[in-house]
């Protein structure tokens, strides 16, 4: 899918209704009624909070090792969307390691199914592949095709258990095609607040390109409807940003709602910075169906922001550019760009201007 920062769906998905016209005959017998379809866009609102977890790892999965480190974890689950997606931070400290991670879990409300999208703290970078999956019955589960020490390798993540103020979560991979299924991370979770940890910029040893655009912004946006087609109609839309650190600063989720000629937009981008690289990979999606793409690529220089990927356009491959300028304390500018034909040119087609929420 492609996965151009705002490629959001400009046409409300419609609605079909059938009206069967009445028998001249009436039936002996009401027809029963259709079976509900679950909407599972609350499913995972258990999860909201600050938990306290107690976490066993297997050392060596897929080997008959039965050797497990033990460590205790700080949970922090915040809602995205109003409940449609959620964003973890977990930091877990073992005997061997100390780790920071997080889970941005994104709803799709045509497939009724979630995705599930990992990251390390130490890259910096979101994972592929992606668990999906749904809950029945009261039990999540949520799958995904791997690669392990060189082999194809299946793994579920189930949330098991699942009360007011506790679940039970586990991990575990599949090396013969989901005949036999080995656990690798077993955490009992229980609730310590009912609301996460508030949003910090408190780390030190971070990139602070992004500090700016932290905060409550109002939000100008000007949309070309057709890009790369010779079309030149642009809309006005209107909204809102909020964006909070994750990681106490060595990320950030951006969260946008906008309404415009043609309805209600909704997306996220995750920004996480790779120390290593000296990079940040900036993440998007949107509410209509919560896939997250390719990640565009890119940092600051001299007070601007240039981030690049090569993505698929109406069946063509093309280079997206993502540029953010003009920045002050209190506004900042943003366009992104197409281009057809290899970098040489370029066409905006994004362009929205920040003005900080008093």
């Amino acid at each position: 899918m492609m996965k151009a920062i705002w490629q959001f769906s400009a046409v409300a998905a419609a609605v079909l209704v059938t009206i069967a016209p009445e028998s001249a005959t009436t039936a002996a017998e009401p027809l029963p009624a259709p079976a509900s379809v679950h909407d599972g866009q609350h499913d995972f609102d258990f999860v909201i909070g600050t938990w306290k977890s107690h976490v066993r790892r297997l050392q060596k999965p897929l080997t008959g090792s039965t050797s497990w480190i033990e460590g205790d974890a700080t949970v922090s689950v915040r809602k995205i969307w109003n409940g449609r997606g959620n964003l973890e931070e977990i930091e877990l400290t073992t005997p061997a390691a100390h780790l920071e991670g997080l889970t941005l879990r994104l709803y799709d409300p045509q497939a009724r199914q979630w995705r599930l999208y990992w990251a390390n703290a130490s890259p910096g970078v979101l994972t592929s592949p992606v668990s999906i999956g749904e809950f029945r019955d009261g039990r999540g589960e949520f799958y995904d095709q791997e690669t392990f020490d060189g082999k194809i390798i299946l793994v579920r993540h189930r949330f098991s258990d699942i009360t007011p103020k506790s679940y039970h979560f586990e991990q575990a991979f599949s090396a013969d095609r989901g005949q036999t299924w080995e656990a690798n991370w077993i955490a009992d979770i229980t609730r310590a607040k009912d609301e996460p940890i508030a949003p910090s910029l408190s780390a030190e040893d971070r990139n602070r390109d992004f500090d700016f655009n932290i905060g409550h912004w109002d939000v100008e946006l000007k949309r070309l409807t057709n890009p790369l087609s010779g079309n030149s109609n642009w809309t006005d839309w209107k909204g809102t940003g909020e964006i909070a650190p994750v990681w106490n600063g060595r990320g950030s989720i951006a969260e946008f709602e906008f309404d415009g000629p043609t309805g209600h937009l909704q997306g996220v981008g995750l920004r996480l910075y790779n120390p290593e690289a000296k990079q940040w990979t900036i993440n998007w999606a949107n509410s209509r169906d919560g896939v997250i793409g390719v990640p565009i690529v890119g940092g600051f220089k001299d007070g601007r922001g240039d981030f690049l990927d090569i993505e698929e356009f109406n069946g063509r491959q093309i280079f997206v550019r993502n540029d953010f300028s003009k920045i002050t304390p209190d506004s900042c500018y943003f366009e992104q760009a197409f281009s057809g034909d290899n970098g040489r040119t370029w066409e905006p087609n994004w362009l929205m201007t920040f003005r900080r929420r008093k």
